[in-house]
């Protein structure tokens, strides 16, 4: 599709998203006039054109002059340019044809051949592609009309879902219409508004779960909307009914990943576009046909009976549109033969694929209308477009992994790569777009409206960190369960074993992200909401969620056992280690997969500490200093519990993590073995001193080279026995400092810089996560980032939303100060990251916050200074894409 341009009028009349008695929403319609009644006062086309009726997602109806023959891509490309959505490609219009069902408009078609009489036909805006990750669509806006098709399709009954669950999304539609929870005011909408076919029943839950909501942006309440819908099994389901052989009832659907087949409301079959070799139909016959290693030589193409061929050509044509779109990276183009789909249609997909949109969106997002949404129940005005354009930082979607390799010692190995190492945090990934001065004005703004006690910070910290750490179990309890279940990998014992001790702490920490978030709101005072009392705590918070915390002690006591037979498993089957390794490999895993496995009890250690900073900073006759301690105690509680347990599995995590790494070692993870310390030793060798990658176990020694296999891995040279070693000192011999000579089976000369496991262990202890300004050395703008410290390395993100990085920085060379008096840097609790002519600069909301990014920054760069000699001229790399 052609490049949209072009902005958008909001209605000035009352409307539900952010008013309340009629839904209302984007329109070009000037204030005061009305959609409905007169319909002799509407627009009257001056030629011979036809008028044909739009309804939009907000259920807002409007019309648009076409040609008599004008092909459907004109009427899409008007409507999508006088609503100036940007991602359009996940958009189509539908109507309903002769026998009542809802079918797409092609746009290479003319609209007076698809429809008989279009006059008379209401076209709908609906959601065409519904992508498995709301985090792919980068406007806050389609992010907006996703949720309004949530809401189309919940009131359908397409979206089924338990009572419960409509409830929780009805909640956040209440939330992102009216704002925060008001007993009159939630009763009268929905009164008025119709959101559940069973909504009287639930009534009181929706209220319920909407008073939880206090504080949520309409924008954090349209993410959780289409996070929560797309985890269910009927997100973007549309059905088309057929049978099978044995002529039972069947549904057919298709989605991102391939083709479904439901048994009433039931999925029980996917059929990967991996699996699929060709799509076809033939009259009523649906067929799809198979690789043969897939069901075997003779049965290969499976048939379904559809109503008419009508039926089967629409059903096909919805497929051929998903499969490019999904699948293909590039915009399709004729062929004189089709290779997946035949039987002498000539239809393909002439739009976007979705890795086309998002690269127009990073290269055009920024030239668009800014959308503007506020909340307000007791003024029902829209706000008109501005004029003016933010200029606000871009950053795109890369495929990020963060460290290349999977340990901090791999990281600084990498350091001696031949070739330039230019700094990825001066890539587009993380560049500038425009001016930033809205952007600081903004943050000199909230800096004075903010709370500056030292306390809220602290509260803050727990609430970012908390934020970090459900993206973590995220990894697990979503992304790696979606790819075992894809792939039918994991046994049903170990996907209970795994998911049973994990899910429930997911739920747990869910529900206790929103207390957090709630408790800050009303701290900052940020929530419309009329709520007395005094809320500049955060104790009794931590003090009840600790106590319930004791309860998954069991849980996380299994967690032993968990990591343990996901290992042994992944090694006995080669179909699970084949997606255990695919799975490391993807944007969202930025870590070792089982580093996340360990989060749970490490989670433990963080909150000891930082409530040990809160008693610390209180004096006892603080209102917030007895629950504090009381939840002190409780958390120090399971966390002795579970020390020795943390000891043994990140000994077994390091150890399975260079199982993996290492070639021409066996049994790395023997009983009884522990890593001590690993890093960079120079040995002694034919050709002179040469660097050499060491690891030291309880009973051994290997020292290893950088291997030249894509996945970095490192060779092993020699294994050593620690029994009867013999180590003495040898600078004076050798004229070299920090020098000494191993006698074992062979005489070696090193240079000792080491990382330590309690490195590791202190690195643990040290994960931070929030917001920062970054700026380059020579730029004149700030940039406002999602930042996340954990293994030795900082993590860019664009928002705290974000599933996978968009940049990383390893540490590892780096030296973290105070900005010179030659840096010309003007503002407060900035610090700066140098290495060599690398240098950026960083600043904090807080003295707190400046300080706390500066420890743990350094106890990073500490370690990283006993191998600075060891890295080569270029510097640091920093990893940014593939």
């Amino acid at each position: 599709m052609g490049e949209i341009e072009g902005s958008y009028r909001v209605l000035q009349t009352p409307g539900t998203r952010l008013g309340a008695q009629f839904n209302a929403g984007i329109s070009t319609l000037e204030p005061g006039q009305s959609l409905s009644g007169n319909m002799v006062n509407r627009r009257i086309s001056q030629g011979r054109g036809i008028q044909i009726r739009v309804q939009g997602l907000d259920d807002s109806q409007e019309f648009f002059d076409i040609e008599p023959k004008a092909l459907g891509q004109i009427l899409l490309s008007e409507v999508f340019h006088r609503g100036n959505l940007i991602e359009s490609d996940y958009f189509g219009l539908e109507f309903q044809n002769m026998q009542m069902n809802w079918v797409w408009l092609e746009p290479t078609k003319p609209i007076s051949k698809q429809v008989r009489r279009p006059a008379n036909t209401l076209f709908r805006l609906s959601v065409k592609f519904f992508p498995p990750d709301p985090g792919q669509l980068q406007e806050e806006y389609t992010r907006y009309l996703f949720s309004l098709q949530m809401k189309r399709d919940l009131m359908e009954g397409r979206l089924i879902c338990t009572e419960n669950t409509g409830a929780l999304l009805a909640s956040h539609l209440v939330q992102s219409e009216i704002g925060d929870y008001d007993d009159t005011a939630d009763r009268e909408y929905l009164r008025i508004n119709k959101l559940l076919p069973y909504q009287e029943k639930v009534q009181e839950r929706i209220m319920e779960l909407h008073r939880r909501h206090l504080g949520q942006t309409p924008a954090e309440s349209d993410f959780q909307i289409l996070e929560i819908a797309r985890k269910l099994e009927m997100y973007g389901v549309r059905f088309h009914p057929a049978a099978d052989r044995e002529g039972t009832k069947i549904n057919l659907s298709v989605a991102h990943m391939g083709l479904q087949v439901f048994q009433g409301h039931t999925k029980i079959n996917t059929f990967n576009w991996s699996k699929i070799r060709k799509l076809s139909f033939k009259r009523k016959r649906f067929l799809i046909k198979l690789h043969p290693e897939v069901h075997g030589p003779h049965q290969d193409t499976l048939e379904f009976l559809m109503g008419s061929r009508d039926q089967c050509k629409v059903f096909w044509k919805i497929c051929v549109e998903y499969h490019s779109f999904f699948r293909l990276f590039d915009h399709p183009q004729p062929k004189s033969k089709a290779v997946l789909f035949t039987r002498g249609s000539s239809f393909r997909y002439s739009g976007r694929t979705q890795k086309q949109l998002v690269e127009y969106v990073r290269e055009n997002g920024a030239k668009r209308t800014p959308y503007q949404r506020y909340v307000s129940f007791y003024n029902f005005n829209f706000p008109s477009s501005t004029d003016s354009v933010v200029d606000s930082p871009q950053l795109s979607p890369v495929a990020s992994k963060g460290p290349l390799c999977l340990s901090p010692s791999f990281q600084m190995s990498n350091l001696s790569l031949p070739g330039q190492t230019p700094s990825p945090l001066q890539s587009p990934i993380l560049s500038e777009v425009g001016s930033n001065a809205r952007l600081e004005e903004e943050e000199e703004g909230r800096r004075k409206r903010y709370p500056t006690d030292k306390a809220y910070f602290i509260a803050k910290e727990i609430l970012t960190t908390e934020r970090t750490y459900l993206k973590d179990l995220e990894v697990i309890t979503v992304w790696f369960r979606s790819a075992v279940i894809k792939e039918n990998a994991m046994p049903e014992g170990l996907m209970t074993l795994l998911f049973s001790n994990i899910d429930p702490i997911y739920e747990f920490h869910r529900g206790f992200l929103k207390e957090l978030d709630q408790r800050l709101a009303l701290w900052e005072g940020r929530s419309n909401a009329h709520v007395k009392g005094d809320y500049q705590r955060i104790g009794d918070v931590m003090l009840k969620n600790m106590c319930a915390l004791k309860e998954f002690t069991s849980y996380l006591q299994k967690h032993d056992e968990v990591l343990t037979e996901l290992e042994k498993a992944s090694k006995r089957l080669k179909k699970l280690e084949t997606v255990y390794k695919e799975f490391e490999l993807q944007k969202v895993c930025y870590l070792p997969l089982n580093t996340f496995l360990l989060k749970p009890i490490q989670r433990l250690m963080h909150y000891k500490l930082i409530l040990e900073r809160l008693c610390k900073h209180y004096s006892p006759a603080h209102r917030d200093y007895d629950d504090c301690k009381e939840a002190l105690k409780e958390v120090a509680e399971i966390a002795t519990q579970l020390q020795s347990s943390l000891i043994r599995l990140e000994n077994f995590q390091k150890l399975t993590e260079l199982q993996r790494d290492l070639i021409g070692i066996e049994n790395l993870t023997a009983p009884g073995r522990e890593f001590i310390r690993e890093g960079c030793l120079y040995k002694l060798t034919k050709k002179g001193l040469q660097q050499r990658m060491f690891f030291l176990f309880s009973d051994m020694l290997l020292y290893t080279s950088k291997g030249v296999t894509a996945t970095n891995q490192f060779k092993v040279h020699g294994q050593l026995p620690l029994h009867g070693m013999i180590v003495e000192e040898s600078e004076n011999e050798w004229s070299v400092p920090h020098c000494f000579t191993i006698y074992s089976a062979q005489r070696t000369i090193v240079k000792l810089e080491y990382v330590s496991m309690s490195d590791h262990s202190l690195a643990v202890e040290n994960q931070l996560s929030g917001y920062l300004l970054r700026k380059f050395k020579n730029s004149n703008g700030w940039q406002k980032l999602w930042v996340v410290f954990t293994n030795f390395c900082l993590f860019f993100y664009k928002t705290h939303q974000d599933d996978f990085p968009l940049a990383s920085l390893p540490l590892l060379g780096y030296t973290v100060s105070t900005p010179e008096e030659s840096d010309s840097i003007h503002k407060e609790y900035v610090f700066k990251l140098q290495f060599k002519s690398h240098v950026y600069f960083f600043r904090a909301e807080s003295e707190y916050t400046f300080e706390r990014w500066m420890e743990v920054i350094k106890s990073a760069a500490s370690t990283a200074g006993r191998m600075s000699l060891l890295i080569p001229k270029g510097g640091p790399m920093e990893i940014n894409g593939n």
